[in-house]
């Protein structure tokens, strides 16, 4: 079964989707700055049933243990759906640890593509489990938060976030 459902978390409105017990998605329901990232859930999320159901409520709890320092890493079954190059790049995020960021530069030598940054970039933007899949930890070359589909705004308090609390 395909299901969603909306909450609330410091970063503004999350929407979490489940299909047939994996996590979907994770979209930011956003402003005029996310309009990118609306209009992307409101697509996927299409045929979704508004359910919370067991593991949606399960990822809530871990986004909030997250949310409040107490969680570094999700213990969730997930299913990306994208092309064999994006789920290569989206596995390749998975492995930057919480706290760290890499560059798109790094993450492309991650994958055997050293050349590939710019692509890199594109699949990062079609992340379809945001923060989950750690997207955020993704920055420039020169350090620079660059690009994020829930807002630069939101990517400097995830990456905020993880500082304050790695060494807690």
């Amino acid at each position: 079964m395909k299901y969603y459902w909306h909450y609330n978390y410091p970063i503004g409105a999350v929407y979490i989707a489940e299909n047939d017990g994996h996590i979907a998605g994770l979209y930011f329901s956003g402003d005029k700055k996310q309009k990118r990232q609306k209009n992307l859930f409101e697509k996927e999320l299409s045929g979704f049933a508004l359910n919370e159901s067991p593991l949606i409520k399960k990822a809530s709890k871990q986004l909030d243990e997250y949310f409040s320092g107490r969680r570094r890493a999700f213990d969730l079954p997930l299913r990306f759906e994208g092309t064999g190059f994006q789920k290569q790049v989206w596995e390749a995020l998975m492995t930057i640890p919480y706290g760290e960021t890499r560059s798109y530069g790094q993450v492309a030598a991650q994958i055997g593509n050293p050349k590939a940054g710019r692509a890199i970039g594109m699949a990062n933007n079609r992340n379809p489990i945001s923060i989950i899949c750690p997207c955020h930890r993704v920055i420039g070359s020169d350090g620079s938060l660059v690009g994020y589909g829930g807002g630069l705004k939101n990517k400097k308090y995830l990456l905020d976030l993880e500082a304050a609390n790695r060494d807690a």
